[in-house]
Formats: structure tokens, sequence, C-alpha cells
């Protein structure tokens, strides 16, 4: 596993408890896309956790930006979320 996706890993698991967590590196589907050229990577992420619970759609996903904290400036250009609760399944 690359050092980016487990420090968005370990972010995520430290701050929202999920109970399943898929993280993807996308980043090879964008060589040469001028987001990508300053280093920074895309990723895909599906989480389930309770913390969502009672959370709007844009709330989780603020969320999910917030425990990644200054890696969305540093490591992270583009990032798909799929946020949901236990019950809601895949």
């Amino acid at each position: 596993m690359s050092d980016r996706l487990a420090a968005i890993r370990a972010r995520l698991e430290e701050q929202l408890s999920p109970d399943e967590l898929e993280i993807t590196d996308d980043s090879h589907r964008h060589v040469g896309h001028a987001g990508a050229r300053d280093g920074r990577g895309h990723f895909s992420v599906r989480i389930s956790s309770r913390s969502f619970e009672g959370m709007a759609p844009l709330a989780r996903h603020r969320a999910v930006y917030a425990a990644l904290g200054e890696l969305m400036q540093t490591e992270i250009h583009a990032l798909a979320i799929d946020a949901r609760i236990p019950e809601e399944g895949k």
C-alpha cells in the first residue's frame, strides 16, 4: 500500500471509525491531466460508518474532508466519495 493510501486510511479510521472502508487510487487514469501535474493523486473512497447517522449526503462528504484535513491540500487532488451508514448497504 502506498504511503498516501495508508495516510488516508489512518485518518478516516481514526476520525470516523468506519464499519467498512475501501480506498482506490485512481491516479493512473489521470496521467497528463492538469490537476495531476502537481503530484497530488485522484482517489475514490467508499466508507460506511455510524458517525454519518442523521447526516445529509453533503454533511457526510464534509465529514470525510474534515477527517482528511491537510491531505486535501498536500496529497489529494480529487476525491470521489460514497459515504453511507451500515443500514444503507452497498
